[in-house]
């Protein structure tokens, strides 16, 4: 159960540490390209406390990691969440729908490039460390910790539990954005493509019915994508 617990709050600081970076990535791209309403909002930061949504950031990711611990299973193994959505004005870019789509993909392209930095870290324990092959496998596979292990080697298996984490956590936040339901960035690259009436119907949908529609059908959809895309990881790991 330590042990448990130990892991829920890695998860947990990870996903708003991830939710953040996503956001800042938004808040940087739209800057870029010439939108500075959120960098003047002080958005361009990995400082949490400028992109926290109480829901979405705590008390939702709270409830799916630790949950389960005191019988609470009706979000377990959602590692998603969302943040204060980063405001952009998109008059302000020279070519609007090119630089929308651009500062939309920017939040999961960003938690994809966590992905790709923690299987790097992965990927050096695994060739460098005297039975690091073995002990990332072992992590990855069977989420196996050797506690008996001398302090040293306890300390190498929590950095490689963490970049595990930070895989499964932001592999989930990457589907989970490019979803097509409003609020999702998915929804903002679909949008640029409808034509005018359509988009009229798209901007009517409730937000209720959007949150709705981000937790169950998002929860379909990821179970169907996040399995596929972790087992390619693991692929990955083996053949380091």
């Amino acid at each position: 159960m330590q042990l448990e617990f130990l892991v829920g709050v890695f998860k947990f600081v990870l996903l708003i540490f991830s939710l953040s970076f996503h956001e800042c990535a938004h808040a940087w791209m739209a800057s870029r390209l010439g939108d500075q309403t959120a960098r003047m909002q002080g958005r361009v930061t990995l400082n949490p406390i400028y992109h926290v949504d109480p829901i979405g950031t705590l008390i939702f990711p709270a409830i799916a990691i630790f949950g389960p611990m005191i019988g609470i299973g009706m979000f377990a193994g959602l590692l998603i969440g969302w943040a204060k959505p980063t405001p952009v004005i998109t008059r302000n870019f020279k070519k609007i729908v090119r630089d929308d789509n651009l500062t939309t993909l920017a939040g999961p392209f960003s938690n994809m490039a966590i992905v790709l930095a923690a299987f790097v870290a992965l990927a050096v324990i695994s060739l460098v460390a005297p039975g690091g092959h073995e002990m990332v496998l072992d992590t990855f596979f069977e989420n196996t910790l050797n506690m008996d292990a001398p302090s040293g080697v306890q300390a190498l298996q929590g950095l490689v539990l963490i970049a595990i984490l930070a895989i499964e956590v932001n592999l989930s936040l990457f589907v989970f954005n490019l979803i097509p339901i409003p609020p999702l960035d998915g929804s903002r690259i679909v949008r640029n493509m409808l034509p005018y009436n359509a988009v009229q119907v798209y901007d009517r949908i409730p937000m209720w019915a959007s949150y709705l529609l981000m937790i169950f059908l998002g929860r379909f959809i990821m179970d169907l994508l996040i399995s596929p895309l972790r087992e390619l990881v693991g692929l990955g790991l083996k053949l380091v």
